[in-house]
């Protein structure tokens, strides 16, 4: 889109934002007297009364914009490393329920998508949709051997839609980064690349399906406790998804739950213990767990379990990240603060130059104060957050997939206090996420990985003399060469020695390696074997690494 076309769509979100009174977030700024002298010319829109709150103000301002700013707003609530308190808990608020496009367009679609008539896809078809949100829209349908489904189906045009806004979002965000005093700290292009990468997911209804799958993978041994809806694969596609319609109850419908008899306390543990699972055992987690997303199997009303809904947005982390994430919530349930600043730096979220003494003291200024209350009255996404914020005045990089986790903690958080509000999530957490601990980085763990890592060792197996042979051949040509030269490169000559000692020790206990690992496989007669391999390997290893004493 080029300038020109922008302009129109500009100006409209600012008349918009000004009869809303939003100039007050330009305070600070050159365009604080102009903006707020133009919106004294505009009158108030209808509901902007002088005592609203400002984040009333801009989510009633997103909400009129349309449903791609509605989309935005629900986002940026989750940016709370950046967002005032105030502003994060009012977006928060944005529900998705927009004007629905006509059945006949999602019947349409369907036809185009799967290639073949509604009526030769589906039984029944009902072209009045169960919901309605700015990406897509459902339609109940039902299979021809007569299994309920949901269909999903993405808007009429919601691709150009949305490269339109997203562009238009890009400018405001320039105009932000060129003239809010705090825009390093705010990196509003950041933000609006991290919101484009969102849409950009949930516009591919075959990535949801595939992520509901993997879900419902993870959890097929206890669909008990979180049930994910089957996905019906020969008839979704990218703009069309169906799967098995379910049944429940809102998960922050505490008055229905208390109606159906629901244990509300052993709800809210078990909804804690799955996130942990999803986060630390499967490394696989909803980040858009909303009430509105997380429904109640009340089927059995004392051991009640969770139905997960839309799958366009979930979240994962590196290993490593993973692991450090661990030990820090670990270090946090002992108030170990020192560990808390070495698991930082440690990670790589924050430059080696980072003195660990001046954020270990900062890590405790934030917690103290936290923990002279009962722990039942403690949050955890809290208390990460106000980490998180602390942290990036010592530079912390702060990946998209922490935020993710951050907003989910706080969903999850939210939700376990809704159904119980005296849970001790501390006391929930810290036991689930040590035997998740103990069980991926025990000694157990430690033997699987040796076992799954055999096979390739094995198969590299016989080229280990080739590369031996090579290692020597190029260390010979390297001697050789130096010793052309005169005296002054005996130095470089002895390195190239050291060097060859270090690649033979270590190409032949890699070889005795491999030969212990393959007498383990050979069966229980041959393991005996194994040690003395090994120790003969470490010992060759350590002749030929051990600098040698020059002659002469």
């Amino acid at each position: 889109m080029s300038a020109l076309g922008t302009a129109p769509r500009l100006g409209r979100v600012l008349v918009i934002a000004l009869r809303w009174r939003l100039h007050v977030f330009a305070e600070g700024t050159r365009l604080h007297r102009p903006l707020a002298l133009l919106a004294m010319v505009l009158p108030r829109a209808k509901g902007c009364t002088a005592g609203l709150p400002r984040g009333e103000r801009l989510r009633l301002a997103f909400t009129e914009l349309g449903p791609i700013f509605v989309k935005f707003g629900q986002v940026l609530s989750t940016r709370r490393d950046l967002l005032p308190p105030d502003l994060a808990d009012a977006l928060a608020k944005l529900r998705d329920q927009v004007e629905p496009f006509p059945g006949i367009q999602a019947r349409t679609l369907v036809e185009q998508q799967l290639g073949k008539p509604v009526a030769d896809l589906y039984s029944a078809f009902d072209e009045e949709p169960l919901a309605s949100a700015s990406i897509a829209q459902v339609h109940a349908a039902r299979l021809p051997g007569g299994r309920e489904v949901v269909v999903k189906v993405l808007r009429p045009g919601i691709h150009a839609r949305i490269a339109r806004d997203t562009q238009l979002l890009r400018a405001l965000g320039g105009l932000v980064q060129r003239y809010h005093p705090r825009a390093d700290k705010i990196r509003p292009l950041d933000v609006v690349a991290e919101i484009e990468k969102t849409l950009e997911h949930e516009l591919d209804l075959q990535r949801e399906g595939a992520n509901a799958s993997l879900l419902r993978r993870n959890f097929a041994h206890a669909a008990h406790d979180l049930y994910v809806p089957e996905v019906f694969w020969d008839w979704s596609a990218d703009r069309v998804l169906t799967l098995e319609r379910v049944h429940g109850i809102g998960a922050d419908d505490i008055a229905a739950l208390d109606a159906a008899g629901v244990d509300r306390k052993a709800l809210a543990r078990k909804g804690v213990r799955l996130f942990y699972e999803q986060v630390f055992r499967d490394n696989f987690f909803h980040a858009d767990a909303h009430p509105g997303n997380i429904w109640v199997d009340a089927t059995n009303p004392d051991d009640a379990g969770f139905i997960a809904l839309d799958f366009g947005i979930m979240g994962s982390l590196p290993e490593s990240d993973q692991y450090w994430l661990a030990e820090n919530f670990m270090a946090l349930f002992t108030r170990d603060y020192r560990r808390i600043a070495e698991l930082h730096v440690a990670a790589g979220w924050m430059p080696s130059s980072v003195r660990i003494d001046e954020l270990e003291s900062a890590t405790r200024a934030v917690c103290e104060p936290y923990f002279t209350r009962p722990l039942s009255q403690i949050s955890i996404a809290e208390v990460t957050v106000k980490l998180f914020q602390t942290a990036r005045q010592y530079e912390l990089t702060l990946q998209p997939q922490l935020i993710l986790l951050q907003k989910t903690l706080l969903n999850i958080e939210g939700l376990g206090r809704q159904l119980d509000p005296d849970i001790d999530i501390w006391a929930v957490a810290e036991p689930v996420l040590r035997q998740i601990l103990r069980r991926r980085h025990g000694p157990r763990a430690v033997l699987h990985e040796l076992r799954r890592r055999v096979p390739e060792w094995i198969r590299q197996a016989p080229r280990l003399p080739e590369l031996f042979q090579q290692t020597l051949e190029a260390a010979a040509s390297v001697r050789g060469t130096m010793e052309m030269r005169a005296r002054e490169s005996a130095q470089l000559t002895e390195r190239s020695h050291a060097q060859q000692r270090v690649l033979t020790g270590s190409l032949l206990g890699s070889t005795l390696l491999v030969i212990a690992a393959l007498t383990q496989l050979l069966g229980p007669q041959w393991s005996p074997l194994a040690p003395v391999v090994l120790a003969t390997g470490g010992l060759v290893a350590f002749w030929r690494v051990w600098p040698r004493k020059p002659q002469g």
